[in-house]
């Protein structure tokens, strides 16, 4: 049997009507109201925390007693039928999940369902942020110890505002996004950049940041994030106030200002219109000369290479100055002489590789005689190399070309004669006085002490050095005789016997 209804006929939930005939058939009711007392709401029962099936019908409808049966074993053959009770009508769960009407909302086993809560941010607010710090140094009347204290203790949001924070530090109050000019707000005169431009005045103002810092090291990205701003627009600070961010870099440095890195620095300075027009330059010997008043040379080359501009330090020059000549007279005028003896023996060093790369790979390939000559020459004139550095470099050179065996001592001889039988002209071109040869054998002897596969091999090249002129026999008896480099002397000197007394036998027949 189906029973079909509208959803017209459906108007609530209540319990079945009892009042029908013998017959089955339903008696008919008088008045409305009548009825309405028979009817059990759904409000009653809710407040009692059960719930009832009710079928009736609207207006004139209802259904016929046995319709009404015919529901009633259907339900108590259904799998709600353990929460139906003929007798009651009632249903022993008091929240089903089977029947609900339309206005209410499905849950799940009985359970409320809680509205996620979303993080609703705050809108942000840097001026009552900057207004707040300021308020703040003008409470302690500048007083950096106090200052501190108070910032400790207060309850400012400084992950959310940290470069707001330091840009009332050196500013005195909050700048406009971008740039380095003064933005509306209260402002203090005890900003670093309102002092004089003297270390012990900016020094203060260094311990008190580290002190921040050391509390709150997140802060340290915001300063980094300020300095890098204010370094790459130096431009439109006065001249008295890049000196002023010149001693304070000088002093965060000297004082190991918590985790500041050096390419926070340097690297915001290679902008090619501040290097143009001289400012990074002026900046920069600034800041070496306030670095070298606490510090060594070598603190000072710690700082660059952790910079990465060891080797760069021209690129703080206008392109039209950048040459070992300006950097001398520039650094030597400035009063840091030791700055540009360690320059130039940096490029020294360069200059030195680079010629060393080119040799040995024109050794390698057996370039022409000729060409290794020439290329010799070209980088003694460019690097204005000494005499005695290009015969050392050329030995080092021929013997760096030679593929060594591991084990084979004999096959190693061979290969170092070899090469020495090659390359003697080479040699003889530019070891041109008795100085050069001597500089050229104290050159093999070092190598050899140093070089345990050559330590044996040192008589059998002096030999061949001979035998080709390179090496007159004068420079070997001098050498022998009143040789002043200690590496491996006592060992080499006794090797060399048999060949000296050969040298002195043939003197004295001459």
């Amino acid at each position: 049997m189906v029973l079909n209804w509208d959803d017209e006929d459906m108007d609530g939930i209540g319990v079945f009507d009892d009042n029908v005939g013998e017959d089955g058939s339903p008696e008919s009711c008088e008045e409305e109201e009548e009825d309405d007392e028979k009817k059990v709401s759904l409000e009653g029962y809710a407040a009692r925390g059960e719930f009832v099936l009710v079928i009736e019908t609207l207006r004139n409808k209802y259904l016929s007693l046995p319709q009404i049966h015919s529901l009633i074993l259907l339900l108590s053959l259904s799998p709600f039928s353990d929460r139906y009770s003929p007798e009651t009508h009632l249903f022993s769960d008091s929240s089903p999940t089977w029947f609900m009407s339309s206005k209410e909302k499905p849950t799940l086993g009985g359970q409320r369902i809680k509205t996620r809560k979303r993080n609703i941010a705050a809108p942000l607010d840097p001026a009552a942020f900057a207004d707040a710090v300021v308020q703040i140094y003008l409470d302690n009347a500048g007083d950096l110890e106090l200052i501190a204290k108070s910032i400790e203790s207060s309850d400012l949001n400084f992950s959310r505002y940290g470069d707001t924070f330091f840009e009332v530090v050196f500013t005195g109050g909050r700048t406009q996004p971008g740039t380095t000019k003064p933005d509306e707000g209260e402002r203090h005169p005890y900003s670093i950049l309102d002092c004089e431009a003297k270390r012990e005045l900016i020094l203060p103002s260094v311990i008190y940041i580290q002190k921040i810092l050391r509390r709150r090291p997140f802060l340290i990205k915001n300063l980094e994030n300020v300095m890098r701003r204010f370094l790459q627009s130096l431009e439109f600070f006065e001249e008295n106030e890049r000196i002023k961010l010149a001693i304070f870099t000088a002093l965060a440095f000297s004082q190991k200002l918590s985790g500041l890195p050096p390419e926070t620095v340097f690297q915001p300075l290679l902008k090619d219109n501040l290097v143009g027009k001289g400012l990074v330059l002026t900046f920069i010997t600034d800041f070496f000369k306030e670095y070298l008043i606490d510090n060594s040379l070598d603190d000072l080359i710690s700082i660059l290479k952790r910079g990465k501009m060891e080797e760069n330090l021209l690129d703080f020059f206008p392109s039209g100055k950048r040459s070992a000549e300006a950097f001398s007279e520039h650094f030597t005028k400035a009063g840091m002489s030791a700055l540009v003896e360690y320059n130039d023996k940096k490029i020294f060093e360069v200059k030195v590789k680079e010629m060393k790369s080119a040799l040995t790979t024109q050794i390698s390939e057996e370039a022409d005689l000729s060409e290794v000559t020439e290329t010799v020459k070209q980088h003694v004139k460019d690097a204005k190399l000494p005499e005695i550095e290009v015969v050392r470099i050329l030995w080092d050179v021929l013997m760096d070309a030679v593929q060594w065996s591991g084990k084979n001592q004999q096959q190693n001889v061979n290969l170092a004669l070899r090469q020495v039988k090659t390359w003697a002209k080479l040699l003889n071109t530019f070891c041109t006085s008795g100085k050069l040869e001597l500089e050229l054998l104290y050159k093999v002897q070092v190598q050899c002490y140093e070089d345990t596969k050559l330590m044996k091999l040192f008589p059998e090249i002096v030999r061949s050095l001979y035998d080709q002129d390179v090496l007159a026999e004068d420079t070997i008896l001098h050498w022998f005789r009143k040789g002043t480099n200690p590496k491996g002397r006592q060992s080499f000197v006794k090797a060399l016997e048999p060949f000296v007394k050969w040298l002195e036998e043939a003197e004295e027949e001459e």
